[in-house]
């Protein structure tokens, strides 16, 4: 019953701009924290942006002033607009409730290249 489907990732140059949509159904979303999470080959799953259900962003340090998490409560989903993409932004991005409480999506590729 619950679903989280995001869409929005691609190729782009170092220094382009993203923008990643989740819509999520299944669950009351306006009571839920919501976060964005990145697994890169060879790393583990982190989580780079989560806002409350009042809509105040926390930031990894890694982000922080690149990326903007948003949510629009009246439509189920949570944005995270992604500018200055560098390389070491190359990653699955997944959204989920924060803490984990749902299984994981299939995800969104991101590819940061020259």
């Amino acid at each position: 019953q619950v679903r989280l489907e995001e869409t929005g990732g691609g190729l782009v140059q170092p220094g382009g701009s993203l923008r990643l949509s989740c819509a999520a159904s299944g669950i009351i979303f306006r009571s839920a924290i919501m976060g964005w999470y990145r697994q890169a080959p060879g790393n583990e799953r982190e989580l780079v942006a989560r806002i409350t259900r009042g809509g105040t962003p926390v930031y990894a340090d890694s982000v922080k002033g690149r990326f903007t998490i948003s949510r629009d409560n009246a439509k189920n989903t949570v944005y995270l607009q992604m500018n200055s993409l560098e390389p070491e932004d190359t990653a699955v991005y997944y959204c989920n409730v924060v803490p984990v409480g749902f299984g994981w999506g299939q995800g969104t590729q991101v590819t940061v290249s020259s």
